[in-house]
């Protein structure tokens, strides 16, 4: 570890996660890396976690309107994903420089839907994993339909319960996700839909630790 570049695992991994993540998936990087190692038990990664600043803003394609109080939505994610690819990767590299490296996006709820949209924009990661995406956003499943993805390989999971919230659109990312599924099918992109016990609020760490382990081998 040097200054200013934060990360676990090893310096030398040729598997390299990039993570947004607030202060809640920071407290679940133990369980994440506990399944992680249960379920891949080699050594060979490092995450880097981009600590996002403004949750509902930085990680959002484009404006919409709040779903819960008067917090709407924001169009941040650009800056965002141009933050990783010209700061955060080529920082780490000019650090810990190996050859055959691999980078892999992957993050939990608006993170998620963030890792999804930058698989769209660009092919720079060998893969990306949308845990509990909030994939009900607004005009997403039009803009899934629509786009083609970049990324060669994508894990998708959610909670089994999560298409039951009382929110009604919350209550949509149960349809949302598996259209995204069939979308990215259709598209010939190496894929998995996995459900997993609970609603939105339970396990995100070992979550995901099973996606990091199905992206590294997939």
């Amino acid at each position: 570890m040097t200054e200013g570049i934060h990360f676990f695992g090893s310096a030398e991994a040729r598997y390299i996660v990039i993570q947004p993540m607030d202060e809640n998936d920071r407290k679940e990087l133990p369980n994440q890396i506990e399944m992680l190692r249960a379920l891949y038990p080699v050594d060979d990664w490092a995450i880097l976690p981009v600590m996002i600043k403004d949750w509902n803003h930085d990680l959002t394609p484009w404006r919409a309107k709040p779903i819960f109080g008067k917090v709407g939505f924001g169009d941040g994610a650009e800056n965002t994903l141009k933050h990783i690819v010209e700061e955060v990767i080529p920082a780490f590299e000019k650090e810990y420089s190996i050859a055959n490296r691999k980078y892999f996006l992957c993050g939990y709820s608006l993170a998620g839907l963030f890792c999804l949209w930058a698989g769209y924009q660009t092919d720079i990661f060998a893969g990306a994993g949308a845990v509990s995406p909030s994939v009900w956003y607004q005009g997403w499943q039009e803009y899934a339909k629509e786009h083609r993805m970049k990324i060669s390989k994508v894990y998708l999971s959610l909670g089994d319960k999560e298409e039951n919230a009382r929110n009604k659109v919350l209550a949509t990312v149960g349809e949302a996700i598996r259209s995204q599924y069939d979308a990215l099918k259709q598209q010939g992109i190496t894929t998995i839909l996995e459900w997993n016990e609970g609603n939105h609020f339970v396990d995100s760490g070992k979550r995901m630790g099973k996606a990091l382990a199905w992206l590294f081998t997939a």
